[in-house]
């Protein structure tokens, strides 16, 4: 079929609807608000049974003055045209035509209405829409960020208005809606945006504007978008004017002067970050199969690998990264394989938590192979979690590339799709300082649309399809690297301001003084928590406490000295239990010590607090001093009875610390094998609610389309029955066996028939014909398939004319014959006249 019929029309707006269990209401509804010359096109993919044919486009077409047609392969999509998917089929758009496939997934798994907005979003970038209306699970989330990414606009069916409203909700929750609305008002919203001319440059009055749009964003942010290109900025303006339905740039500046929270919602959207497992998964092979081995193969004395992936939204591209590398590194014989670092970084904080927690929708990992959601993946309810040894590998942090300094020594810079919303000049500054970042040899790696432009002398090609790129060994220009130097807003003068004016004057003196009494008379003592953790630091307690190497860990028993520990956690544990203060004998911190320590431990008792706490506090004491005897310098009984003593205590501490890691390791193994089992478990039970809840929906969706199918048919039966009644003529209906199967009115003045004799034979029945062939013509009429027409009389003297004819299905079927008897008793009565006179 020829492609350039499918682009007659370069501003053709496509409108992608996803709808699943309750969607047919819905679907109607917003057919019925779209009229007939809108310029659009609908693309619709509801979840159907695929085993079942699907009635969907003659029920849309009773909605719709528009042509609905069923999908089929390169057929090209029109203005004022509904395309609907068939059954057991992934609907997708590519260069203006439709194209099926086979469902990628299997039942209960597919993402039919994701697959085709994402298409959309790929061919037709701000031109696309996208709907999202009644259904279960989260089907078209991902798909509508697809959209919005791109710039094109996205509507999701109010929950309140929904039959089913996890699908509208999962696509809010998200922030993948730009519109919420009842459905009959959606067709409104397009074409107040299908009617909104398109962006150009703008006047001096829209660029003022503009400029105070970007100011006011940067004093409620803190982030300077001055730099972004101009047609992504106008980009998202424009779609926020045309959410709230503001004809120009001025009156958008005026709206944000008295709505703050637009700023917000401003910042976010230009924030939006698509992005997925393993996307453009032959750039991810490339890298697997050349990048990464080249870099594996230095020795592990080398230290780890250090990877930066800049502009990481949600996490899926720093995991896929941890993903990718997990699967390439192979030990060499003898040795041991690098390990890697990843920092990732992108200056939206929601999204950081979000990349955090490893949590994303099973809809995320449906694309994946079994093998690597097996791996990397366990689930839990209706989402995914990313494996622990793939989330330690990964360094999450809030950094703004423009404005904050450059991780350094990295093996693999990774910055896709990032760049294309900068202007050249930011550009220009940026790729230096990447190569700054990375070591010689090091990979770049960026988006399908970015290249290294004017800092190409400092890196190699290494594949063009994939924009990979090798640190080259020249050394950066100080001529072209310009260090990020954040502005210090007014704010943050005023605040450097307040804290360098002495306060000393207007600060109260009571707390002063007894801050001061405390610090000199006070002994140093610690506020903890059943656990141990430290809540609360009275005193200098540095010479009892520190903090030990690593992660930081504010605890008393990681911190306490070496000689204080064993009676700690005793003293503390007896304290918990029996609520009474305890006295520690006098402890060494050290054998070499002059001074001893003696622990005392209180139960803190207030109805305020609602945990358990403790305070143990530090007392110093002198040591002793020997007196020497004469008969030599042999230590004295009360040494020797201490000794002992401690001696005990520690045996019984250490048996004690035994026993119970013995039965914490018996513990621990029984935990392992009941969650691994509850594991099992669980994934079985994931797969079939999954499948339950598919098998649902398709259930649902043709219980809608069967329903009202049913109000279609018995609106024509009243309109048949009215018809059949309205004519006054008597008529029978008689089944291949020559029972009744439906009669009129009429015909009971003639043969005696109630409602209960639906069913009876023919011959059962009392009639006022004198008609006694009339059961050999019917039969005749059924074998021949030729009419008869007689006149008769009845018993009262009138005349009746009698026409039998085969009763014929619309699949042109004989399941009967049809009796009609016309009152032609004046006209007879009138020929007799006529005959005698």
């Amino acid at each position: 079929m020829d492609i350039k019929a499918a682009r007659r029309h370069p501003s053709l707006r496509v409108v992608g609807v996803g709808a699943s269990a309750g969607g047919l209401v819905a679907l109607k509804a917003l057919l019925q608000g779209v009229p007939p010359r809108s310029g659009l096109a609908f693309v619709i993919v509801q979840h159907l049974d695929p085993s079942h044919e699907a009635m969907l486009v003659e029920l849309l077409q009773a909605a719709t003055p528009m042509p609905v047609r069923e999908a089929v392969q390169d057929m090209p999509v029109q203005p004022d045209g509904v395309y609907v998917v068939p059954p057991n089929r992934e609907l997708t758009l590519a260069q203006g035509v439709l194209k099926l496939a086979l469902p990628s997934q299997p039942r209960g798994l597919g993402l039919g209405i994701d697959i085709l907005l994402a298409s959309l979003a790929r061919d037709l970038g701000e031109r696309a829409a996208g709907i999202v209306l009644s259904g279960m699970g989260s089907d078209g989330t991902l798909g509508l960020q697809a959209i919005k990414m791109q710039g094109g606009l996205t509507l999701v069916q109010e929950p309140e208005s929904a039959a089913f409203d996890a699908m509208p909700r999962s696509a809010i929750t998200a922030g993948a809606a730009d519109i919420v609305c009842p459905p009959e008002a959606m067709g409104l919203r397009l074409l107040e945006l299908q009617a909104t001319p398109p962006s150009g440059e703008p006047g001096l009055r829209d660029a003022a504007a503009l400029d105070e749009v970007i100011a006011l964003l940067r004093q409620q942010c803190g982030r300077d978008l001055s730099q972004y290109k101009f047609s992504t900025l106008n980009r998202r303006v424009a779609r926020r004017m045309a959410v709230h339905g503001l004809p120009g740039l001025p009156a958008y500046a005026e709206f944000v002067r008295h709505n703050p929270q637009e700023l917000s919602l401003l910042f976010q959207e230009m924030l939006i970050g698509v992005t997925s497992f393993f996307r453009d998964p032959a750039v991810w092979q490339e890298l697997q199969d050349m990048v990464l081995p080249l870099l594996l193969a230095q020795p592990a004395t080398a230290g780890p690998m250090r990877a930066w992936v800049a502009g990481c939204s949600t996490g899926e591209e720093a995991y896929s990264l941890a993903m990718a590398f997990s699967e390439t590194a192979v030990a060499p014989s003898g040795g041991q394989a690098r390990a890697l670092q990843i920092f990732a970084s992108d200056v939206n904080a929601e999204a950081i938590a979000m990349a955090r927690r490893g949590r994303y929708p099973a809809a995320a990992v449906a694309e994946l192979s079994p093998e690597r959601r097996a791996r990397f993946f366990r689930s839990e309810g209706d989402a995914v979690v990313v494996e622990k040894s793939i989330r330690e590998m990964v360094l999450f942090a809030q950094h703004d590339v423009i404005l904050d300094p450059p991780f350094t020594r990295l093996d693999l810079l990774s910055c896709r799709n990032l760049l294309i919303y900068f202007d050249a000049r930011l550009q220009r500054r940026l790729l230096p300082l990447f190569a700054y970042s990375l070591r010689p040899g090091g990979a770049l790696l960026l988006g399908s649309s970015e290249t290294v432009g004017s800092a190409r002398g400092l890196f190699e090609p290494a594949s063009a399809r994939s924009r990979l790129f090798w640190r080259s060994a020249r050394p950066v220009p100080g001529s072209a690297m310009e260090f990020p130097m954040p502005k210090r807003t007014p704010s943050d003068a005023a605040h450097l301001t307040m804290h360098l004016t002495n306060p000393a004057l207007d600060t109260p003196l009571q707390p002063l003084v007894s801050q001061l009494l405390i610090d000199e008379f006070s002994p140093p003592a610690v506020l903890v928590n059943a656990q141990g953790d430290i809540l609360y630091i009275s005193g200098s307690t540095g010479r009892y406490l520190e903090p030990a190497s690593g992660k930081a860990n504010w605890n008393l028993h990681v911190m306490a000295r070496p000689g204080l520990r064993a009676q700690l956690a005793a003293a503390l544990r007896q304290v918990f239990l029996d609520g009474l203060p305890l006295t520690t004998p006098a402890l060494r911190l050290r054998e070499d010590d002059r001074e001893l320590v003696v622990l005392n431990i209180k139960r803190v008792k207030d109805a305020s607090i609602a945990q358990p706490l403790a305070l143990v506090i530090f007392q110093d004491q002198p040591m002793a001093r020997k007196r020497r005897r004469s008969t030599g310098a042999q230590p004295d009984d009360a040494g020797a009875a201490e000794l002992a003593r401690l001696q005990d205590e520690v045996r019984a501490l250490r048996q004690e610390m035994v026993a119970s890691g013995e039965e914490l390791q018996a513990t621990n193994e029984e935990l392992q094998a009941t969650n691994e089992e509850l594991q099992s478990a669980n994934e079985e039970l994931t797969t079939s609610k999954e499948e339950a809840q598919s098998m649902n929906e398709e259930l649902q969706t043709l219980n809608s389309e069967l329903q009202s199918k049913l109000d279609d048919l018995a609106l024509a039966q009243s309109d048949m029955q009215n018809l059949l009644n309205s004519t006054d003529i008597a008529t029978l209906f008689l089944d291949g066996a020559l029972n009744v199967r439906r009669y009129t009115e009429q015909v009971t003045r003639l043969i005696h028939l109630r409602p209960g004799d639906i069913g009876r034979p023919l011959t059962d029945l009392a009639t006022t014909l004198v008609y006694p062939q009339l059961e050999d013509d019917a039969r005749e009429v059924l074998r021949s398939l030729n009419f008869v027409e007689k006149q008769v009389t009845t018993q009262n003297g009138q005349w009746y004319q009698v026409r039998i004819k085969p009763y014929r299905t619309l699949a042109n079927m004989i399941q009967g014959v049809v009796i009609t008897l016309i009152d032609i008793t004046t006209a007879k009565e009138l020929e007799a006249r006529l005959r005698s006179g």
